[in-house]
Order: structure tokens, then C-alpha cells, then sequence
């Protein structure tokens, strides 16, 4: 790989003609002193990495460890394009929480302090998809729903149905209609009430409340804005349907990208149930000559029967008796929508058209998902496969459940996300097995990035320009990771088993959690360990110990930092979602390596795909999602520039294995060890201090 030199990456030219904008470098300064920080090398380096794309049109991948502020390098250079080039900068995040911390601290800061030095104060908004937003004329027409009746019932004013009188009485008060703004929450099936999906809606030129329509409204601000922050599904939906939902963008940035995938993935699966028929069947029972109705109803009957008795996991061949029932549930979920009549009708009668429009959604959903799974088999060859379909068993609450996903999303992103546009993926994590090889494949870009580490002085090298034009770089971290924290590997340890915590992994987290004092956070591969280290420990233990699932997971966090000697156990939320810098964290423990279950559906018919294509399934899927993972919960560490402490891995494989050198490549260069004295003597010296 050719190498770009460090000073390749030069202060930016302005690209303006027509306003005099000053450089990223000195915004970056401006917005600096104005919050009363400090400037760090690996930001200012990132800031320029991100002008230089915008103004080459090249994709960029960045990793930025904790404390980069990372959220200002991208933001001044995308703030700086919407000034220039007149269209909004979009902002992809995958967590609510950072959205948030966007639009309610970072932007309000950053646009007051740039606003001197630009034409205009820089304006923001969020935009979610359209679910999130209340539906003005579904609250106020009544809109008859298959649910209602229920929720209304008056021998009993159930939970439900209080929740649903709090939206009636929050829907007169709100200004923006958003979900997110009714505190406390509400549960799906209320809220499912008060709003429609994007294929529901009548649109805002037939709907009688469209002129005052709450999402209408949200994307009317978006498109007078020069950032809009999103969510990574709702950029999928942008990116991969007729109809736009963002307004027009050159750029996007997409922060937390190593969520990116899974999250197209969600958007881009579906399933089918007996309960997706059932509501169907209801929405549209009185719309058509009964006759049909109840063909469909039979057909979601005989999918119920079959589905409660096949076993539940993936099916790489079609039963016959499946085959002959999604036939029939597609088939009769079509003579429905010939019944209907022609879509556009009843377009002078807005209750009427609404209830048509919910019936046609219903259907299409159930009719082409059964399409979409028969289409899944009948390939000669493996490497002819596109999608997946598995069966999801059922539980007390829900019914079994068939679902189907694409074996890989590379090349829905490559044609739709990264083919008109110029985006920037940044996270902490990003170069797994020290490249950013294994997620640009994902994100369907070609070879080219590499990683490079950002050198002494606050430069960086940066990889040569790849085929599918993109460029990665590591704009390293603030952190002294080998003097502020020491990775152990517990090598003497006996592999993990499949029947729970051996006695000796129980002895050795004992053994570092009074070394430290409490302040443990443990990170555990499902919850049925995490319930079963918490239920074996509290006994051993003289601190407080917590078990995600005790309460909610926010309230659990921050007992967990308000009470230094207390520890917390959970699994994959608290992997990646908590942020406790401080004493109350001075130690990480990580049960074994996080490697997906070996019968999960998707992840082992990837790994089966790309192995039969010639690749190295395990490396590309299992080795990666393990890497990904490992790497987000090492990072729970430090968090700040006086934090230290120890990440505990009991699995040895991490220092024995082939792929070991792999996953230690991903993570933070701490202070290697295997001696579990030396490390309880760490810790000690840190509970002291």
C-alpha cells in the first residue's frame, strides 16, 4: 500500500468564490476557545481529513478514540460545506443518546461560537422517521384501529389504556409532536394509536391535518438547515427508496459506523407471522366481499399450525408443506389487494382513504414478504444465494416468527449510500485487526484504506486513495493507554464451556473485584451468564453488585457511578453504552470472547456464504463481530485523561488461539500481561491511591 505523506494532509484552501470563510483550522480554534477547551492533534487532524474529502469528493473512514472530540472535527468541516455550497450537511447516528448530545450541547455551542465568523448563525434540526412523530388527523379523526376497541374496553382501564389518555392529553400541548418528548415513555402498542409508518400516510397534499402535519413540519425545518441529524435506519430508507426523505445532501457523515451495517440490515429484513396476517385480515375485513378476507384468514391459520411445530433455526431448504403455505398466504394475500380496487380511490374521502391506505399497507407487507421468502431457495449454489430465512421460536408474549435478511448489505450501500454522495464513517472502533479492511468489505467499499497511526507531533499517514475511492485513517487517542490501563489475558485459565461460569472463572473475578475495591464493570457474552456470575457472587462479595435486568439499564449505570465500590454486570447493551469515567470504573472484566452463537441464523449462513466464495467466513464474520465487540468494551475503560485501570479478559484463547493476534490488534494498546498477581497488585495500589 502506497503511502501519503504526514504533511499530504495540509491546512485547507477555502473553497468558496463567492464567501470569504475562514479555514477549518481556524473555526476549529474559534469554536475551541469559545467552549473553553483545549485543542487536541488528533482533532485538528481529523477536521482536516474531513475538508479534504468534502472538497475531493473521496469517502473517509476515521478512528478517533475516546476524548478526540471527534463531534467538532466533523461538524466545523460539514458546517463549513453547508455555508459554502448551499444544501445541509446530514449526521447519522446510531443511538438516541448521541443524537441528543448533538442537537441539545454540541450544535447550540458550536453555532453561537462560529457565528461571528460566518455569513449566518449555522442552523440545525433532527429528523427521525415518520412513526416517531404524532399523526394530528389519526388523534383527532379517531382513525379506527384494530386495537381500539381493546384499549377502550371500560370493564378495564388497563396500562394501555392510560397510556393512551396521556397522549390524547399530550397530543392539545406538544409543539413538535415527537415521541421522544413524551416523558415518561410509552409502550408501542399505545403509541401505535397516534401514528402512522411512511406507507400509511395519506401524504400531506390529500390529508385534512396535512398542512399542520408534525413529520411535514420536521422536514420543512431539515430542509432550511445547514446540519441534519438522523438515524442510521431512517438514512437507509433515504438512501434505498423512490422517495426522499432527507433533504438534498452532498455529504454525510456517519458517526458510531461500526453500527452502520447491522442497522441497514434491520431496516432491510422482514418477517412474517400469524399475527401480521391476522391484522391484515382486520384492516381490511370491511373493505372487501368477505370471501376473500376469510381465504387469507385460513392461510394465516395454516401458517400459525406450522410454524408452532417446526423447530425453530434456519432453513437452508424449503419444505415442501412451507412452500405450498406462503404460497397461499401470498396468493390470497394478492386476491385482498385485486379486491381492494384501484389505490387512488376515495381520494375526496380522507377517513375512507386512510383506511384504505392501512389495509393496502398491511397486505402489500404480508404479500411480498411470503414472495420475498420463496424467492430465497431453489439456488444451485451456495454462492447463488442472496437472503436467509430462519424461524424464530416463539415465547409467552409472542408467536413464532419466520424472518428473512440479505446475506450482506455491501452492495445496497455501495450503489445507494456511498454512489452520489461523499460520506465520512468515524467511530472509536473501526480498524479491526489494526485495518479498516474487514468493515469497508461490509460497507460494499473496495480495498485501498488501511490503517495508520497518527505520529508524534499530531500529524498523520494516511493510505493511498483505493479503488473505490475511499481513504482510512487513525487519528489515534488522547489517552496514554500503555501507562493508563494494563490489558490482562487470564492464559491459565480453562476455556469457556457451554455449561455456564467453571468454578475457577468465579475464584479469579473474586479475586480482582476485592483487589479493586468494587468499581467493576462486567461484560458478559449473554444474560444467562451475567445472571449466573451475579447470583454466585454476591455471596462472596462485600461490596454492592448489580445485574442489568434489576432495574432500567440508565438507572442501574448511574447507581453504578454514583457508589464507588459497587460493580455492575450485564451483557451486549453495556458493551458498547456506558460512559463512567472516574474511580467509580477501575476495572473491566470480559467473560470470554464475544463471538456470535454458533446457531445464530444470520451470522452463520454469512460465514457459510463467504466461505463459499473463497473466502475466510470465520475471519470475515465470527473473528470481526468478536473484534468489534471486544474493542467497544475495552473502551469502557478509560473514558477520561485521569482514568486507569485494568481490562480483564478470562478467556485464554485471546493469547493462544490463531486469530488471537487479530482481536488484540483491535484494541487499545494497554500494558499487556498474564499475571494475575501483578494485576491484583495494580489494582490494590489503585484503591489505595
Amino acid at each position: 500500500m502506497a503511502v501519503v505523506p504526514t504533511d499530504s494532509i495540509a491546512p485547507s484552501e477555502d473553497v468558496s468564490s463567492t464567501v470569504d470563510i475562514p479555514p477549518v483550522e481556524d473555526l476549529l480554534s474559534a469554536a475551541v476557545e469559545a467552549v473553553g477547551g483545549v485543542e487536541r492533534p488528533g482533532q485538528i487532524t481529523m477536521a482536516r481529513a474531513v475538508q479534504r474529502a468534502i472538497d475531493t469528493g473521496e469517502h473517509l473512514a476515521v478512528q478517533a478514540g475516546t476524548g478526540t472530540g471527534k463531534s467538532l472535527a466533523y461538524l466545523i468541516p460539514s458546517i463549513r460545506h453547508a455555508m459554502t455550497a448551499g444544501n445541509a450537511v446530514v449526521v447519522s447516528t446510531a443511538t438516541i443518546a448521541l443524537q441528543r448530545q448533538l442537537v441539545d450541547r454540541d450544535l447550540p455551542r458550536l453555532a453561537r461560537a462560529l457565528a461571528p465568523k460566518l455569513p449566518h448563525e449555522p442552523t440545525f434540526a433532527i429528523l427521525k422517521g415518520r412513526r416517531n412523530y404524532l399523526c394530528r388527523y389519526k388523534a383527532s379523526a379517531g382513525w379506527p384501529d384494530e386495537e381500539q376497541d381493546e384499549l377502550f374496553d371500560p370493564r378495564e382501564v388497563s396500562a394501555t389504556g392510560r397510556m393512551v389518555q396521556r397522549i390524547q392529553e399530550w397530543a392539545g400541548e406538544t409543539e413538535t409532536g415527537d415521541r421522544d418528548e413524551l416523558v415518561p415513555g410509552v409502550n408501542e402498542q399505545a403509541w401505535r394509536q397516534f401514528s402512522v409508518s411512511a406507507r400509511e400516510c395519506l401524504g400531506a397534499t390529500r390529508c385534512p391535518s396535512g398542512a399542520e402535519c408534525f413529520a411535514e413540519l420536521a422536514r420543512a425545518r431539515a430542509g432550511e438547515s445547514d446540519v441534519v441529524v438522523t438515524n442510521h435506519a431512517l438514512l437507509a430508507i433515504d438512501a434505498m427508496e423512490d422517495l426522499p426523505l432527507l433533504p438534498e445532501h452532498e455529504v454525510v457523515v456517519v458517526d458510531e459506523a461500526h453500527e452502520l451495517v447491522d442497522r441497514v440490515t434491520s431496516v432491510v429484513s422482514a418477517e412474517l407471522s400469524e399475527t401480521m396476517v391476522s391484522m391484515a385480515v382486520r384492516r381490511v375485513g370491511k373493505l372487501i366481499e368477505q370471501h376473500f378476507a376469510d381465504r387469507l384468514m385460513e392461510a394465516g391459520e395454516d401458517l400459525k399450525a406450522l410454524l408452532a411445530a417446526a423447530p425453530a433455526g434456519r432453513l437452508d431448504e424449503l419444505p415442501q408443506v412451507l412452500g405450498l403455505t406462503l404460497t397461499l398466504v401470498r396468493d390470497s394475500a394478492w386476491a385482498c389487494i385485486t379486491a381492494l380496487g384501484p389505490r387512488t380511490a376515495d381520494k375526496d374521502d380522507p377517513e375512507a382513504a386512510g383506511l384504505r391506505k392501512a389495509a393496502f399497507t398491511a397486505l402489500d407487507e404480508v404479500h411480498d414478504t411470503a414472495q420475498r421468502m420463496l424467492d430465497a431457495f431453489g439456488h444451485a449454489e451456495e454462492i447463488d444465494r442472496a437472503e436467509v430465512v430462519w424461524l424464530e421460536a416463539g415465547t409467552d408474549r409472542r408467536p413464532p416468527v419466520l424472518r428473512v435478511a440479505p446475506l450482506t448489505v455491501a452492495g445496497m450501500l455501495r450503489d445507494k449510500l456511498f454512489g452520489d454522495r461523499t460520506v465520512v464513517l468515524t467511530s472509536a472502533t473501526l480498524a479491526l485487526g489494526g485495518a479498516f479492511d474487514g468493515l469497508a468489505r461490509q460497507w460494499g467499499l473496495g480495498p485501498g484504506g488501511g490503517r495508520e497511526n497518527a505520529d508524534g507531533d499530531g500529524g498523520a499517514k494516511e493510505g493511498a486513495k483505493g479503488r473505490a475511492g475511499w481513504t482510512g485513517i487513525d487519528v489515534g487517542s488522547p489517552f496514554d493507554h500503555p501507562r493508563s490501563g494494563i490489558l490482562y489475558i487470564a492464559k491459565h485459565l480453562p476455556q469457556p464451556g457451554r455449561d455456564g461460569l467453571p468454578e475457577a472463572y468465579l475464584e479469579e473475578i473474586t479475586e480482582l473485584i476485592e483487589a479493586a475495591g468494587g468499581r467493576t464493570l462486567g461484560l458478559f457474552s449473554s444474560m444467562r451468564a451475567a445472571r449466573a456470575a451475579t447470583d454466585a457472587l454476591r455471596d462472596r462479595l462485600s461490596v454492592p453488585l448489580l445485574c442489568q435486568g434489576d432495574d432500567s439499564t440508565m438507572l442501574l449505570v448511574k447507581q453504578f457511578a454514583d457508589d464507588e465500590p459497587t460493580c455492575l454486570f450485564g451483557t451486549l447493551s453495556l458493551w458498547q453504552g456506558v460512559d463512567v469515567p472516574g474511580p467509580s470504573l477501575r476495572l473491566v472484566i470480559i467473560d470470554r470472547i464475544p463471538f456470535p452463537r454458533p446457531d445464530d441464523p444470520l451470522s452463520s449462513a454469512r460465514q457459510r456464504h463467504i466461505t463459499a466464495k473463497g473466502g475466510n467466513g470465520f475471519m470475515a464474520v465470527a473473528a470481526t463481530h468478536a473484534a468489534l465487540l471486544l474493542a467497544q468494551g475495552a473502551g469502557r475503560l478509560l473514558r477520561s485523561q485521569h482514568d486507569k485501570g485494568v481490562v480483564a479478559v478470562l478467556d485464554p484463547r485471546l493469547a493462544t488461539a490463531r486469530y488471537a493476534g487479530f482481536l488484540r490488534d483491535s484494541l487499545p494498546p494497554f500494558w499487556p500481561t498474564h499475571d494475575p498477581a501483578k494485576v491484583r497488585s495494580a489494582l490494590r495500589r489503585l484503591t489505595a491511591s
